[in-house]
């Protein structure tokens, strides 16, 4: 590693696909394999060597602040970042976290996301070279539990050359594991992207990248990752971890 890691979580959105019946849970604070998703996040960036990470927040800030600190025990520092334009799109999110970066090297996971400990081990091994950023991918397509909300990728000689949620089936050959190993090469692609138009995807700043053949892409092999978008992917998500879970003498 070129110096000093941060982690970055985007955990600013509605979550609204995974809202119970009162209307009232929060994503970030949803409970899976017993422990919230952010306190999942946090803890996986440690182990990709992260010193410091920062949660980006929006949609029920202060309750998603307030629950974390009361969950969480863990060693990492934690900064909050707050992005009053959440109604925006996620790049928006990454660059509220750019103050707050330790260094040039960054790693970005979703609050949403559910990723085996062996895919961040991954992410600790992997130094991005200068000017360009790194996407873990999942070459497993028929173990993809949502492919229609998949990112999908297709990725050339490991450089990506499309990104995209609405790909052609026949134009992608793995997909978006939602954890990136960056340098602020990426930061500067998303701000560029935010000044012209006044909004930015995550997805439209690693486009403007690969564009220049400056975003690469790692398999995670045998990897486990899951996303918890809607209740049906929540409970796939709890499966997969009760099986992952040794065997009890």
């Amino acid at each position: 590693m070129a110096g000093p890691r941060t982690g970055v979580i985007l955990a600013a959105g509605f979550g609204s696909r995974l809202q119970d019946e009162s209307g009232e849970r929060l994503k970030p604070l949803t409970l899976v394999g017993g422990e919230p998703l952010l306190v999942r996040a946090v803890r996986s960036l440690g182990l990709a060597g992260c010193e410091r990470v920062v949660i980006v927040i929006g949609h029920g800030a202060s309750t998603v602040d307030a629950a974390f600190r009361a969950a969480y025990d863990g060693d990492v520092e934690v900064v909050f970042a707050l992005n009053e334009r959440y109604d925006l799109q996620n790049g928006v999110s990454v660059l509220t976290a750019r103050p707050h970066l330790l260094g040039d090297e960054f790693i970005i996971a979703m609050a949403d996301h559910v990723v085996g400990d062996e895919v961040m081990e991954l992410a600790a091994a992997h130094a991005p070279a200068p000017g360009t950023a790194t996407l873990l991918v999942d070459w497993k397509l028929g173990s993809i539990f949502d492919m229609d909300d998949a990112t999908k990728v297709w990725s050339e000689g490991g450089r990506i050359a499309r990104i995209g949620k609405t790909i052609p089936e026949s134009e992608y050959n793995c997909v978006d594991c939602g954890v990136f190993v960056c340098t602020t090469a990426l930061m500067d692609a998303l701000d560029s992207v935010f000044v012209a138009r006044g909004n930015v995807s995550l997805s439209e700043g690693v486009q403007a990248l690969a564009e220049r053949g400056a975003m690469h892409t790692l398999d995670i092999g045998d990897g486990f990752w899951q996303d918890v978008d809607t209740p049906e992917m929540l409970a796939h998500a709890e499966r997969m971890l009760r099986r992952r879970l040794p065997a009890v003498a």
